[in-house]
């Protein structure tokens, strides 16, 4: 999202809008589209710091 509202400067309603396509092709043609699947390696430092079920909700749960 940052790379949406700061360098292609959409609006929160324009990047809503978009779809994924949409957003990829906007960032290739700017160069900073990242081809292929993530790696092992990154995924594996988003698992460390986000990880499933253990996050408290506001519900009362």
């Amino acid at each position: 999202m940052g790379t949406a509202f700061g360098l292609l400067r959409l609006s929160p309603d324009a990047f809503w809008k978009m779809t994924l396509i949409e957003l990829c092709a906007a960032l290739e043609v700017l160069g900073v589209a990242r081809s292929g699947a993530p790696r092992r390696g990154d995924l594996e430092r988003l698992m460390r710091l986000f990880p499933d079920g253990h996050m408290e909700t506001t519900h009362g749960r």
